[in-house]
């Protein structure tokens, strides 16, 4: 699997973006905790073929809170962390967070 970073507002904007085009899912993530490094694991190991038309958008929680606060604000979710977003048409389809993260949720919608 190939992560896109949001490393900058712009970045959020392009993912937004994107999710007209194609299911995008954002992963807010926190490495310094376990739970969440146990979430991405996971999250990664039953990503396959069939999620290949999919964007995943990888976000360091620590570093850019700032788009976390804005993912919040403009998508109408509550933080949490780790919290998988799953967003089309730039809508929110569905939110998963801590252990109920997981790739089988993000086919419900492909």
């Amino acid at each position: 699997m190939n992560w896109n970073h949001l490393n900058s507002m712009e970045d959020l904007d392009k993912a937004l973006a994107e999710s007209h085009e194609d299911l995008v899912v954002l992963f807010k993530h926190s490495t310094r905790c376990s739970i969440s490094l146990m979430a991405l694991k996971m999250f990664e190991m039953g990503w396959d073929e069939s999620l290949s038309e999919v964007k995943p958008y990888f976000l360091d929680l620590l570093n850019h809170r700032d788009i976390s606060t804005e993912i919040a604000s403009r998508l109408d979710v509550e933080h949490q962390s780790p919290q998988l977003v799953v967003v089309r048409d730039g809508s929110v389809l569905d939110v998963a967070n801590h252990s109920a993260i997981n790739a089988d949720l993000v086919k419900e919608h492909v």
